[in-house]
């Protein structure tokens, strides 16, 4: 008698979701436990008198990425979301200018903006974008959607004719890329800025990733109706339309092993989960674990010392990437005067990188800030007459910085980082009434993703991507000390965000597979049933 191999998943964030869903297609029998009361992780919602806000990710960039991985499951997006394109794709506010920059999508309009700016920016950015294109093919082709545990399907003629200049993207900050192509700061900072959303800064994040702006500047940002909340339910939907058991309100205690039956230079096989909920700690076996929560807590909480990957001191040479304050608004009449998005770059923003990454003194003031108001693309999200605000203020990942709360009641530096952003953006987008105009408000800090995320120095986004931290040299998606125990999110590979965090669950099913192919799994995914464990 035989029965279907079963499989654990920790974490109810996007990757958990997509991990489970895809193991179930695999003929898994899978349970997703998560600590929370509802799943999403960082992509969380909070709903207050008419208001509803999402708690996290609010770009929506790679489409194609989206798109695939629900074609995976059998399904499309348009099926499943209802996706608005931006335009403008985003709005910008310097320091000391009082026009803001309009940002649109497309080849020809944004030549067209960097021409308005600087003469001759035009040529110079099709150049830029041009080479963001061929990096962007080649990542996804090659680097994306690979295991990394074996570099021999890397042995591409395509790899291989580029590898002298990806060794030059690699060392090469993308500040001085950045500088190569433009002279005039304003259009250095939009070129710039995407390093942020990789946990990093200009002048740290190799210039590989310029191929973020082929997605920003060329295929555009797009927007989800209802907010990327809604993501989530349909992930959390497809699962369970797989046979995924979610338990929420159920908290991983450690990841239990056998000793002495790994394979290779595995210490040990893992045989299951102890969880904990309302009911006290029960064991969940598994011949499969997935930990799609924060690396870090998943080692050092989860695990022996003995069966962990990396020592403390390795721990010490890496960088989380930036922690920040969220402030969520609720704003009686309209403000027309920001985009859907909208940035605010200060003239001198390396000090505030510096302070971000430990060599600076404390948060600056103004500081260079993120805004979304998606009140201007949905209307669900306000009552009739109001805007929805989310503020994004990056700061250093310390969650000595404090927890939010409502209504100005969260600890005391927290607040004041909150009226410091309400007061910049009411003063640079011409709106002095703004902070009387608020009628609800949240903030969330440091403390709040280290204890409610489990967060590692309660970082934001997930580890920085420097060069020491970016493809192979960001972890491994299988243990290589317990067999049977796999990791995914924004942690390990490929990396930060929400299309990452998709790629990261095929990636580990690849690694599952013992695939080592480098190139997106064919659609819909093919169910292969695995291996029957005795019953």
């Amino acid at each position: 008698m035989s029965a279907r191999r079963t499989a654990v998943v920790i974490g109810g964030g996007v990757s958990g979701l997509a991990c489970a869903a895809l193991l179930a297609r695999d003929g898994f029998d899978v349970e997703l436990h998560d600590q929370g009361e509802v799943v999403g992780g960082r992509a969380g919602r909070w709903a207050h008198d008419g208001f509803t806000f999402d708690t996290g990710p609010s770009w929506w960039l790679m489409n194609e990425v989206f798109d695939h991985y629900f074609r995976l499951l059998g399904t499309t997006v348009e099926a499943e979301l209802d996706l608005v394109r931006l335009d403008p794709a985003y709005r910008v506010f310097f320091e000391g200018d009082p026009t803001p920059l309009e940002v649109r999508s497309g080849r020809e309009a944004v030549a067209a903006t960097f021409e308005g700016v600087q003469p001759g920016a035009g040529k110079a950015i099709a150049r830029y974008l041009d080479s963001a294109h061929s990096t962007y093919e080649l990542a996804v082709q090659r680097f994306l959607y690979t295991t990394f545990e074996s570099f021999s399907p890397l042995v591409r003629l395509d790899v291989m004719a580029r590898l002298g200049r990806l060794g030059r993207l690699l060392t090469q900050p993308l500040e001085s890329f950045v500088s190569g192509h433009v002279q005039d700061q304003r259009l250095r900072q939009v070129l710039g800025y995407p390093a942020v959303f990789l946990g990093s800064s200009p002048r740290r994040a190799p210039a590989l990733y310029h191929l973020m702006s082929h997605l920003d500047l060329v295929e555009g940002v797009f927007y989800p109706q209802g907010g990327f909340a809604r993501l989530v339910d349909r992930l959390a939907e497809l699962a369970e339309r797989e046979g995924v058991r979610i338990v929420t309100g159920s908290t991983a205690v450690s990841i239990d092993t056998e000793a002495g039956r790994g394979r290779g230079r595995t210490r040990a096989t893992v045989t299951g989960v102890t969880v904990r909920g309302d009911e006290g700690e029960s064991f969940r076996p598994a011949d499969l674990v997935v930990a799609a929560a924060d690396l870090h807590h998943v080692e050092t909480e989860l695990l022996p010392p003995e069966l962990r990957e990396h020592s403390d001191g390795w721990w010490e040479r890496r960088d989380p990437g930036p922690g920040a304050v969220l402030v969520l608004l609720g704003v009686r009449g309209l403000l027309p005067e920001l985009a859907h998005h909208s940035l605010f770059f200060t003239a001198d923003w390396q000090e505030h990188f510096d302070v971000l990454h430990g060599s600076g003194d404390p948060m600056p003031d103004p500081a260079s800030i993120y805004v979304c108001r998606p009140s201007a693309t949905d209307p669900s999200v306000a009552p009739e007459g109001c805007e929805n605000l989310f503020v994004l203020v990056p700061t250093p990942a310390d969650p000595g910085i404090g927890r939010g709360g409502e209504s100005g009641g969260g600890d005391a530096s927290v607040e004041r980082i909150a009226d410091a952003a309400i007061a910049q953006i009411a003063a640079w987008a011409g709106v002095p009434d703004l902070a009387e105009r608020v009628v609800v408000r949240r903030t969330i800090g440091p403390q709040d993703f280290a204890e409610d995320l489990n967060a590692w120095s309660g970082g934001a986004l997930g580890p920085a991507h420097t060069l020491q931290q970016s493809a192979f040299l960001r972890g491994r998606v299988s243990s290589g000390r317990v067999d049977g125990l796999h990791f995914a999110g924004s942690s390990t590979i490929p990396g930060i965000g929400l299309p990452m965090c998709l790629i990261s669950a095929e990636v580990m099913l690849k690694s599952v597979r013992g695939d080592s192919s480098t190139t997106p799994l064919p659609e819909p995914l093919t169910h292969r049933a695995p291996e029957a464990s005795s019953a």
